[in-house]
């Protein structure tokens, strides 16, 4: 058996979704020879949902980091993937693949997204039949049946209870869609690939997303030790009658680095674009690519990622990091941080925030921010030794100035002082007991490798009006790092 169990809980413990993977055997009856007897055999309790809540909060409340993706829990491997605050979880006692789980858990979670439209409790709680018929043909006993939401559409029939948008929970500010001067929310997306719009009519658009996640490690005198870029193109259609699709990228655009050393920066200028290394989807057709980098493909339903590629190449990172801290007294010190904004002063960061590790004996700290500073919050949870610098997140009803101020302008800098005490002398270096500063932030409409979609080119034969094309781009920090 591939997994025992499935289930969804909520961040406060409750289990929304539990399906039990039960596999049968069958036995000579006793009473008649002829007659085979059904058992299921049951290989993780059920109690494993309150035995993983458990554990997790547990990992939390011990200060560290979350939970691990997979952990061991009385002989039960427990696997888990957190999507929009919804824990997907697989349980099983056998030696199976981690990274095969964890992309199905991911896949189930895209696949109830596409029929739900948003993935929350309210939709499931509203949706449980069609989820449970939707997991019954995604899983059969333990072992994986199908992924694919275009397949799926052959066997499940019922149509979503679509959430109105005025009970959707706020999104992301990232979550902002833009073609030419429109723009328009994210929750344009949060939509059935199954369910027809009101009066029965299906509006034409497709999205495109170009989503970046950067990796970048500064030394203590703020320069760039290592930089990487894992990003993905991801998309989503509601186009009917399936037409091809041609996507166009940067002609620039160069794979790999022809036996260069990935740290050799010299001839990166000028250049154009180059990534590392790349792979499409299955359905991506590369006829024209390397004469004129343009995609071909037939999207199928729900969302998926088209291509994904790996960049090291030299990059001007979006923040800029600067870290002090000094001894100020006997039991004493002071911690400096400054962040610049290196990006255009039309790009806006939100969702923004600093983290900061003090030594373990530290029983204070209070804050200083810069004066007219609005938005922000500071933070020193004792328990873990944290220091914690955050920004407020934008309006998405109207980007006034209003709203701007407690995000990060492009070109702005900020800074923080942080007043230290501590409850025994300290010996030695300081700077070897406190840090690294670690920094996770999201930028809308901006990307740091420059790859374009040049064009979205919808092939359709058809004398309906000409459909939506949506197109955004988003960067994101995986592991933004800043040493002492």
């Amino acid at each position: 058996m591939m997994i025992s169990q499935f289930f969804v809980v909520s961040q406060r413990g409750d289990n929304i979704v539990f399906r039990d993977c039960k596999l049968p055997f069958f036995s000579l009856s006793r009473s008649h020879p002829l007659r085979f007897e059904t058992y299921h055999r049951a290989e993780v309790p059920k109690g494993s949902t309150e035995t993983f809540f458990r554990k997790v909060k547990f990992w939390k409340e011990d200060g560290n980091a979350e939970a691990p993706p997979i952990f061991n829990v009385d002989g039960v491997n427990y696997f888990h993937v957190k999507v929009v605050g919804l824990y997907f979880v697989a349980t099983t006692r056998v030696n199976v693949s981690p990274s095969l789980v964890l992309e199905l858990l991911q896949r189930i979670a895209r696949v109830i997204k596409d029929y739900l439209g948003v993935l929350n409790e309210d939709s499931f709680r509203k949706n449980f039949v069609l989820v449970y018929e939707l997991l019954d043909e995604v899983i059969d006993f333990g072992y994986v049946q199908t992924s694919s939401t275009e397949v799926l559409k052959s066997y499940v029939f019922n149509e979503p209870i679509l959430i109105a948008p005025a009970r959707l929970q706020p999104i992301d500010p990232a979550a902002i869609f833009t073609q030419g001067s429109k723009r328009m929310p994210g929750t344009a997306v949060t939509k059935s690939v199954v369910a027809n719009d009101p009066g029965g009519r299906r509006r034409e658009e497709i999205f495109v997303d170009i989503i970046e996640k950067i990796s970048v490690t500064f030394s203590s005198s703020g320069y760039i030790l290592t930089s990487e870029i894992d990003g993905t193109i991801q998309m989503k259609s509601y186009l009917s009658g399936n037409p091809e699709i041609r996507l166009a990228l940067n002609e620039d655009l160069n794979i790999g680095r022809g036996g260069a050393s990935v740290y050799d920066y010299r001839s990166s200028s000028g250049s154009g674009v180059i990534l590392d290394d790349c792979n499409f989807h299955e359905s991506v057709r590369l006829d024209s690519f390397d004469s004129d980098r343009t995609l071909s493909l037939v999207p199928p339903d729900g969302e998926f990622p088209v291509m994904n590629y790996r960049m090291t190449q030299e990059f001007k990172p979006p923040f800029h990091v600067n870290t002090l801290i000094e001894e100020a007294g006997r039991l004493k010190a002071e911690v400096i941080i400054k962040i610049r904004a290196e990006f255009p002063s039309d790009v806006v960061a939100n969702t923004i925030t600093i983290q900061m590790p003090l030594p373990n004996y530290t029983s204070r700290a209070s804050f200083e921010l810069e004066l007219g500073a609005a938005g922000q919050k500071t933070d020193f949870k004792e328990t873990s030794k944290m220091l914690e610098w955050s920004f407020k997140k934008a309006s998405l009803e109207s980007l006034s100035w209003f709203a701007i101020e407690h995000v990060i302008v492009g070109g702005a800098e900020h800074t923080l002082r942080a007043k230290l005490t501590f409850s025994q002398e300290f010996h030695g270096n300081i700077t070897k007991e406190a840090g690294p500063v670690s920094m996770t932030f999201t930028i809308p409409m901006y990307n740091v490798s420059k790859l374009q979609v040049k064009y979205l080119q919808i092939a359709k034969n058809s004398s309906s009006q000409n459909p939506y094309r949506w197109v955004r781009y988003v960067t994101q920090a995986n592991s933004y790092v800043a040493r002492i």
